[in-house]
Parts: C-alpha cells; structure tokens; sequence
C-alpha cells in the first residue's frame, strides 16, 4: 500500500477491506470484480475510493458475464449506476433501505415489507402502530389536495434529454414534491448538474411546479385553460372574496367571478403573451 501510495507501482489488487476508508488522492480507476455479490453500501464506499482530488475518477463496476442475477442484486447495481452525483449517500441509503427492509422494530424478524409501501408511508404506518401500542391515538393528518394543472404549454422531459426511464420518473417525483421555491431552485441545479441545459419543455414543468405552490398559498384547487380563458377553481370556504374588486381594478373586462358551490374566477389572457408568465402574475394579484 505504501509502495502504491508512493507511485511505486500503478496497480494494487485487494479485497473489500479498501472500503473501510483509504484515501489516496492520486487514485483515479477502480474495477470491482463480482460486484453483485457486494451490498449497495459497500459498492458506494468502495466506489468513493476514487475521484478524491481534483483528478477525475473511474469506476468499473462488474459481474461475470451472462450471469443470471438475483432480483435484489439488480436493484442494487441500478442504484448505484442511478446515483453518481455528489452527496447522494443520503439517496443510496434511502434506497438501501427499501431494498433490503427496515426490519421489525417490535418484533423478532429481521426484515419488514417497506418495499411495497415506500419509505415515507412506512415511517407513518409505524408512527400509527407505535402510538397504538403505546395507548396514544394517532393524529392522522389528511393528505393536501393535488392541486391540478390543464395549461396548454408543453411540459415534460424529453426521451433525447433524460433517455432512462426509471431516472426520468424520479425527476419527475422529485420536481413533484417540491413545496417552495428554494426546493425548486435545488432540483433545477440538480438537474443542470446532471443533465446540460434543459430544454424549453423541462423549464415549463418547473414553473407548473411553481404555480402549484402558489395555487396551495391562494387555496387554490385547480386551473383549467379553454382557449383563451383561464378558470381558477377555489376552495369552498376558503375564498377571499375581498380581492375580487381589487382584479376587476387590475384587468377590468378580463375577468369574472362566479360565486357558485365553488368559487372560481375567469380570467381572460393575451394570446400574443407567454400563458405561464401570465397565470403566475395573476396569482400573486390574488
């Protein structure tokens, strides 16, 4: 090792034990043999083993060919091919955790059935059994509505943008789950980071991203486009229909309001104006 260290020799052949945290900077290719005998937390440390200084780094991850693989160890070498950008230990852990089961907290199996059920469900069906158990009623929180989107611009990624299928849905799940603007803003650096510049389609999905915040904000439940109308669909008992006169001061003629079981305003736009610009401006005036 030292011999190495020193660029005595190029090459050093040895086992696992190179995951336990050897750091040598001037390390730049790893090839791991067997790989699908490894965990997913070893394939990550083991992986970290390179790409430690300003060198790039190069990880050959193998198996021997036309190998039938077992069904945990494909999902483990997904994962680890899925998840290469930085800090993503919290992510192959998560998917470590599903993978493998979280285990039994109150009882005598080593593993539980969080695969079929996610991670986040699981945690609160466990709070519910804990507090249970315990003689304490669970507070079950009700689900935020969806707030629902029929724009017509086009958003979505592209095949030629994102070619994975399975890492295009966790984009989309993630830009799904963001609930402020600063979430917003990590996930468009996130995917810059990965993917290049996105195209029009990719910037439109986030910005219907950042319309359903502002829709959850102003109670909100949906927006439908017919042609050049715009209709905001609000909740019942939630509408402030003191800022009804402020928009008839704003756009005049351009809008009406409708106040049926549920309220919704009609807004008419500029067809010569981008829809997205104008939905947003027109949220915040609420």
């Amino acid at each position: 090792m030292l011999d190495f260290i020193e660029k005595k020799i190029d090459v050093i052949v040895c086992t696992t034990i190179l995951e336990s945290g050897i750091d040598i900077p001037n390390a730049n290719t790893i090839i791991i043999e067997n790989a699908d005998k490894l965990g997913l937390a070893q394939l990550y440390q083991i992986r970290g083993r390179v790409g430690r200084s300003n060198r790039e780094g190069f990880a050959y991850i193998t198996y021997k060919r036309d190998k039938l693989l077992t069904e945990v160890a494909e999902k483990r070498l997904k994962a680890i091919k899925d998840f290469t950008e930085f800090g993503s230990g919290f992510k192959i852990a998560i998917r470590d955790l599903e993978i493998r089961g979280a285990g039994s907290i109150v009882g005598e199996f080593q593993h539980g059935h969080m695969a079929q059920v996610g991670y986040d469900m699981y945690c609160k069906l466990l709070d519910e059994v804990m507090k249970e158990m315990q003689g304490r009623k669970a507070i079950i929180e009700e689900e935020p509505q969806e707030v629902q989107i029929e724009l017509n611009v086009s958003s979505y990624i592209p095949d030629e943008y994102i070619e994975n299928s399975d890492l295009k849905i966790n984009i989309y799940q993630d830009i799904a789950l963001c609930k402020n603007e600063n979430e917003i803003l990590d996930i468009t650096d996130e995917i810059i980071d990965r993917f290049g510049t996105m195209p029009a389609e990719v910037e439109n999905l986030l910005e219907i991203a950042r319309i359903k915040n502002l829709c959850s904000d102003k109670k909100i439940t949906k927006i439908i486009q017919r042609g050049s109308n715009i209709i905001f669909y609000f909740m019942e008992k939630e509408f402030d229909f003191s800022s009804v006169s402020k928009l008839i001061e704003i756009y005049k003629n351009k809008v009406k309001f409708s106040p049926s079981a549920l309220p919704y305003i009609t807004y008419k736009i500029d067809e010569n104006k981008a829809i997205i610009k104008q939905v947003k401006e027109f949220l915040c005036n609420i």
